[in-house]
Parts: C-alpha cells; structure tokens; sequence
C-alpha cells in the first residue's frame, strides 16, 4: 500500500511541476533578458491587498511593480511596503498610458466583474499580458470580446483561477482522466461562506454580484474538472435567507449538471453557508475533497486507501509564477481565457433555468 501511494503522489506531483522555467525563449515570449515580468495590480481591494501583493513578494518569475487605484490615499502604504515608484502609479484616467511604461509587463485585474472587460481590453490594447481574476465576467460576449482583444493584440490572457495550479486539485484531474475507478457516476460540489458585509460589490447586480458568479464557479469547476468532461445540461434554484442583503442578486444556488458519459452532479455555492467539499462516485469506488477550494490546505483520500495531500507554500504565488513562465516560454497557460468562458457559459444557462423554471441545454 505503501509503494501504491508512493506512485500515486510521484504521478499526480509530475503533473503540478510540469510548468518548469526554461531558458530557451519561444517564439511569443518575451526578451531573453527579462528574468522577471513586472505586475501592476489593478484595483486595491482586499484580494489585492492581503493576498496577491504579499504573494508577489515569494515569487521568482515575476514581481509587483504598478499599481492603479482611484484611492490615492493608498498609495504612500503601498509604496512603503512594496517600493513602488512614481512612474509607476496610475489612475482610471491615465491608465491606458501604461502602454508607454516598460517596466509593467502584465496587467493582473482585481476589480469588480463588471469592470473586467474593459480592463482587460484595454490593458491589451496597451500591449500588455492580462491576468484577470475570476469570474472572468458577467456575459459570454464581455469574455469573447477579452479573449478577442487579447489575440488581436497579441498577448496573453489567464484567468485567476489558482486552483487549477494546486497540485491537490491537479491530482483529482488526474484521476479524472486516468480513470482508475471507472466511469464517474455522481458527483457533489460545494463551495460558500457566510458573508456578514451589507454594502458590497458582490451584492449589486449591475456590479456582476451575486454568488454564482463568484463561489459558484468553484462548485462548477469541482465538478466539471472531476469529471473530466463539459455538462451538456443544468437545471438551478436560486434563493435567500436575506432579502433585504439579497434583493439584487442570490445568495444561494443550486444546480444540478448533465455529463455527456452520464455523469450527474448536484452543486450548491452560497454567501450564506459555510462549506467546501467534493466527492465524486466513479463505478467501482470513490473520491473525497474538503477542503477542495480552499488557498491552502485542500487534501482527499479514495477508496483504495491513497491520499492527496501536497504541500503547497502559496497558491497564488505558484499561478503566478507559472503563469509568468508561460508568457516568457511562449507557452500555454493552465488557465487560457478559453476556460474562463467554458465557466461563464454554465452560468448564464444557470440563471437562464432559475428564470425559466426549467431544464437547459447546453
């Protein structure tokens, strides 16, 4: 059992060091002699602020360098803890003028949903690689129209989704793909939390709030990397236990997908419960997340006894920083902005069923 094991996480490992620094420069990349992308972070919230900032500081390939704000008031902190300098500094206003500046090789978008196209756009027009974070918009067409914007212009667009770079959650998709149980026959995802905040973003429609779009996604990409395939067919519930918070947008949904092979999912994503779990049925055993979401920590087990628990110092840093080698190697991305539309897509069909009241098909 021990040799098993050992084979098991030597196999699912190789999967998460697959995105190795190489020296030879691609066509598509970037000068030889950049040994680190610069990044401006756009908008600085608190994912910014707490989370992607101090993971720049561990990684290798790539470093925060700018910085765009309309709260001018933040600007000494972040110079303070980051040394940033002036030129480097920008507003909504004089944003596009980062086209000039090449010390900033990407663009990372951190603001509301609603505000990623535009963002994201223009930082391509600029001539800069695009990171956005997740959902990657509210609209199929706002997500065409980036990945459009960034092949016209010739860069790079990744979405924000770190997990996808756990090796935890590379060893699930391994699974999936390998197939060692048989068929995948049922699967559960859930990702929420209990959001105590009254007057936020994530609860303005016309900001792209709403649960689904933002702890939904992980429910969705639960499955749908768990399974290995595309759903073909949802069927959702919206509801709230707040309505005077929730008025605008859902709190909870649930979704039940259509798998292609005929693998059935039941997904639950709220703003209102606290869980984070996945387990998925194949033919001849199973396989067991929680947490499965999470920034560190996610681990599993399976019915034969093997394990999924990877050491991780820092998620975010490691999308990053194999983000950042991808566009010096001129290579593909884990997280293409083609994926970020395959999620957006499910959605749309999502709040098309709460609507409707009905079945969709995708």
């Amino acid at each position: 059992m021990k040799t098993k094991r050992r084979t098991f996480i030597l196999q699912a490992g190789a999967i998460a060091s697959s995105a190795v620094f190489s020296p030879h420069i691609l066509v598509g990349g970037i000068k030889p002699s950049k040994e680190k992308l610069g990044v401006a972070l756009v908008g600085l919230g608190y994912y910014s602020t707490s989370i992607l900032a101090p993971a720049l500081k561990l990684t290798q390939k790539c470093e925060l360098r700018g910085i765009v704000t309309g709260s001018p008031q933040k600007i000494p902190k972040w110079q303070q803890d980051y040394g940033i300098l002036d030129k480097n500094i920008y507003n909504y206003h004089n944003f596009d003028q980062i086209a000039d500046n090449p010390d900033i090789d990407v663009i990372y978008v951190v603001l509301p949903p609603s505000m990623h196209a535009e963002y994201t756009i223009r930082g391509a027009q600029a001539g800069k690689h695009m990171w956005c974070e997740k959902p990657m918009a509210p609209s199929v067409k706002e997500c065409e129209s980036m990945i459009k914007a960034c092949k016209d212009n010739k860069v790079k667009l990744a979405i924000g989704y770190r997990c996808q770079h756990d090796p935890n959650i590379q060893a699930y998709m391994k699974v999936a793909k390998d197939l060692p149980f048989g068929k995948v026959k049922m699967i559960t995802s859930a990702a929420g939390y209990f959001d105590g905040r009254t007057d936020h973003w994530k609860q303005k429609k016309a900001m792209g709030g709403g649960v689904m779009g933002d702890m939904g996604v992980y429910a969705l990409q639960g499955a749908r990397l768990a399974s290995g395939e595309e759903p073909i067919a949802v069927t959702a519930q919206a509801s709230t236990t707040r309505p005077e918070v929730y008025h605008e947008v859902e709190e909870t949904m649930m979704f039940q997908l259509e798998f292609p092979s005929g693998a059935r999912a039941a997904c639950h994503t709220s703003f209102g419960i606290g869980m984070n779990y996945l387990q998925v049925n194949y033919e001849k055993g199973w396989l067991k997340m929680e947490p499965h979401s999470s920034y560190s920590g996610n681990k599993g087990s399976m019915s034969d006894g093997k394990i999924i628990n990877f050491s991780l110092p820092n998620q975010q840093a490691k999308q990053m920083d194999e983000d950042a080698e991808a566009i010096m190697n001129g290579t593909s991305l884990i997280v293409p902005g083609e994926e970020g539309l395959r999620d957006i897509t499910v959605v749309e069909a999502i709040y098309k069923s709460v609507a409707k009241n009905c079945e969709v098909r995708l």
